[in-house]
């Protein structure tokens, strides 16, 4: 009788050492699942590229996408033994629909990092999103101002320009080199209103005088209205913000109805930029304008990023093909100074802060109070070189930094 219990105490015993090492097995494979999802003991480093690959923004989208995969292309995609990869979500350029999608990439497929927008609008969706969730978010397009003002998250830097950047760098400039009255022209959304007026604040405070203003619709086809008003004005001038399809029709239509010999035309880098100048025949010629790359910039970071492009992809980069360049350097070499580890949010936007590097478009760094970018400026000169128009860089400012609130 004895030896029958004694029997069916080790049993037990047995079946209880047992049950335990399986619950201590499940935890521990618990453990190590949550660890990948959360990317601390990850071999992949994920990133969120929420960009347009449809609708009127996508190209630029497309353009982004092409700088970051050069880049990540030159690297192997790997920093320091982990593997990158991108997680594509196309915002449609709609803030609900980024709202979504960003949710889906931050809970679902767990990026570390997350980067675009192109739309300010969509930005500002998703701000709240990744301030509260703590997901490092680069900035690579969007230029509203206040996204490193008012809307300033410990988690949001942005890489590409602010709206006050391009507007302010012309005024000055403007006023010792063009004259001193000008007529302000942008297309009437929020971002042209921004621009203008960080154009006409840096522009009247070194003594210009804005003779007269007009905002056309965003999507314009016929300026004829506007351009009538713009031709009886006593300016020197005409300041113009506009991009896309509108700046290839605006510049155009401006030498039609005989401005461009009375009044010359200054503005932002869209008015020229890569992408469009072949549409507008030779119409641009004379134009002077202010951005933060151009391909004729003459550096050996600028030639062999340029080089690297059209061989690539068969074509010249745009400035948004720049941006994405440098996103994905920006990242790499954050990740890179953290030995690969990206797990810690607050670890990640620290690295941010300090990365430098002579960038294609310059000198780069970041304000670390703003979270902004500090960049050289360039005055650009558009010519006709062998029948085709070219920019030509004239004049740089050096390190513009947006002045934050």
């Amino acid at each position: 009788m004895n030896k029958k219990w004694f029997v069916i105490l080790v049993s037990a015993c047995l079946f209880f050492l047992a049950a335990c090492g399986n619950s201590a097995m499940q935890s521990t494979s618990n453990s190590d699942d949550k660890a990948d999802a959360s990317g601390s003991s990850s071999e992949t480093i994920k990133i969120g590229a929420l960009l347009p690959s449809s609708g009127v923004y996508a190209s630029l989208g497309k353009n982004l996408s092409q700088g970051m995969e050069l880049y990540f292309d030159e690297i192997n995609w790997e920093v320091e033994g982990k593997k990158i990869e991108i997680i594509n979500e196309d915002s449609e350029a709609d803030p609900q629909v980024s709202l979504r999608k960003a949710r889906k990439m931050i809970d679902q497929d767990q990026v570390d990092i997350l980067t675009g927008t192109v739309s300010t609008a969509v930005a500002y969706a998703i701000r709240d999103e990744v301030d509260s969730k703590k997901i490092p978010f680069l900035v690579s397009h969007a230029g509203g101002n206040d996204l490193t003002r008012s809307q300033r998250s410990d988690y949001i830097w942005r890489s590409s320009f602010s709206s006050w950047q391009i507007g302010h760098s012309m005024g000055e400039w403007a006023y010792k080199n063009v004259g001193h009255k000008i007529y302000v022209t942008a297309a009437d959304y929020a971002f042209g209103k921004e621009v203008s007026a960080a154009f006409k604040e840096a522009y009247t405070a070194a003594g210009g005088e804005i003779v007269g203003e007009v905002y056309p619709p965003l999507g314009n086809n016929d300026y004829s209205s506007y351009l009538t008003t713009i031709g009886g004005a006593e300016a020197d001038a005409v300041y113009a913000f506009f991009a896309g399809s509108d700046a290839v029709r605006f510049v155009q239509q401006y030498e039609q109805y005989g401005l461009k010999e009375k009044m010359p035309l200054i503005g932002s880098g869209w008015l020229v930029s890569e992408d469009l100048r072949e549409s507008q025949g030779n119409a641009p010629e004379g134009i002077l304008a202010s951005t933060f790359w151009d391909y004729n910039i003459n550096t050996d970071e600028n030639k062999a990023f340029t080089a690297a492009f059209e061989k690539k992809y068969g074509a010249r980069p745009t400035l948004e093909a720049l941006e994405g360049y440098d996103a994905a350097r920006i990242i790499a070499e954050a990740a890179a100074s953290l030995g690969g580890d990206v797990s810690d949010p607050d670890q990640v936007v620290e690295a941010f802060s300090n990365v430098t590097f002579a960038s294609p478009r310059g000198e780069f760094k970041f304000d670390k109070d703003t979270h902004h970018v500090i960049q050289d400026m360039y005055i650009t000169k558009t010519q006709l070189v062998n029948g085709k128009t070219e920019n030509e860089v004239i004049e740089t400012i050096e390190q513009v930094q947006d002045p934050g609130k």
